[in-house]
């Protein structure tokens, strides 16, 4: 895994916006932060003392990660949960994006209610246009 592979499979997740901040961080966050989205993972494009990536983990998992070589405590985050990788390839990448996706469960379930209703009833609309879409294309005939 790198920033740029990691970047590809974490806007694949539903309802990710990703702003450039604080520096050379991509932020990734679950729903426009705009809305009330909250973000869930941080990309830091110069390498430095606070690793490669930062992401919420929760609880329970963060609590084993901690203890995974390559992991700490991310700065400034820790008291959310999140961990702090030194390196890529700390993790295979299907375990990166095991991570991610559990990062981004974890913050969607904390959104405001109002929020996660937002994003919920916008994707339906959307997933309701393409098969409207779909289903107006005329039939072929041979």
């Amino acid at each position: 895994m790198d920033a740029e592979r990691a970047r590809a499979f974490l806007l694949t997740l539903p309802h990710v916006a990703e702003t450039l901040q604080w520096g050379d961080n991509l932020v990734f966050w679950v729903g426009d932060k705009t809305i009330g989205g909250k973000m869930f993972a941080l990309i830091n494009l110069s390498a430095d003392a606070h690793g490669v990536i930062s992401f919420a983990a929760g609880p329970e998992r963060f609590a084993e990660l901690v203890e995974v070589e390559s992991f700490k405590p991310a700065p400034y985050l820790a008291r959310a949960h999140w961990v702090a990788a030194e390196r890529w390839d700390a993790l295979r990448p299907t375990e990166w994006q095991s991570e991610f996706r559990n990062a981004h469960g974890v913050v969607f379930a904390k959104l405001a209610k109002r929020t996660r209703e937002t994003l919920l009833s916008a994707s339906s609309k959307q997933a309701s246009k393409r098969s409207s879409k779909k289903s107006s294309k005329p039939a072929r005939t041979r």
